[in-house]
């Protein structure tokens, strides 16, 4: 049957198809530039979190908190890197349909063909890209792609070492002196603590910032929606 309607359905040519496509990735552009919002504006009030903990002088709290920022900043940064992709492939599409209007069908394209792969192993975008994927597959623009991507628990300790080195940097331009101050010490000693123990620690220190339980509860998780 479903070759029966495949046959009777005319395919879209390829004019329609890129309208189609390109209509898709602006969307999916301004989802992510929602997002980059969402997590900027997240991110001011983390920092009022963290001078208050500052002036408290509970260093522990607003390291705790600067660590989310060095997170939520590095989500933004690879949040951009996708959209700038997503143009990209739009480009190289519009440049395939000219194209084809001379040798009368879509041509593979090596260019998308990278950039759709790339994207397919970036979590904001990826079950999206799986579904261009298919289509761009079917329209013969790009080979089946073959999701590589390698699991990056590999690195995550040395990622962590990376934004331990942030986390100060963060503290100081927010909190001044006071986080300048906080011993080499204490970042020594966190990265030699268990991953369970140091989570549960910070877990208490983001608690102690905010008395109130629900309010906790709250903050805990428009910190998780705004980077998924």
């Amino acid at each position: 049957m479903e070759r029966v309607m495949s046959i009777i359905k005319p395919k879209p040519n390829p004019q329609q198809q890129l309208r189609d496509w390109q209509r898709k990735l602006r969307q999916e552009c301004r989802n992510i530039e929602r997002q980059i919002r969402d997590i900027q504006r997240e991110e001011k009030s983390v920092q009022k979190a963290i001078r208050e903990a500052a002036k408290r002088n509970d260093m522990g709290s607003a390291k705790s908190l600067a660590k989310e920022i060095v997170r939520s900043r590095r989500t933004v940064n690879r949040l951009h890197e996708n959209r700038a992709q997503l143009n990209s492939i739009s480009m190289h599409l519009g440049e395939s349909v000219a194209i084809a209007r001379t040798v009368g069908h879509l041509s593979k394209s090596s260019e998308v063909m990278k950039l759709v792969n790339n994207l397919m192993k970036a979590p904001e975008v990826a079950v999206t890209m799986q579904e261009f994927s298919k289509e761009m597959t079917k329209a013969g623009v790009i080979e089946e792609v073959v999701n590589d991507s390698l699991d990056t628990a590999l690195d995550s300790e040395d990622i962590e070492e990376e934004i331990e080195e942030e986390v100060d940097k963060v503290l100081t331009s927010i909190a001044g002196e006071t986080a300048a101050q906080l011993p080499e010490a204490v970042r020594k000693e966190r990265l030699k603590q268990p991953a369970t123990a140091q989570a549960r620690q910070e877990e208490e220190a983001i608690a102690e910032v905010v008395d109130d339980e629900a309010e906790l509860e709250e903050i805990r998780a428009r910190l998780a929606n705004v980077r998924s």
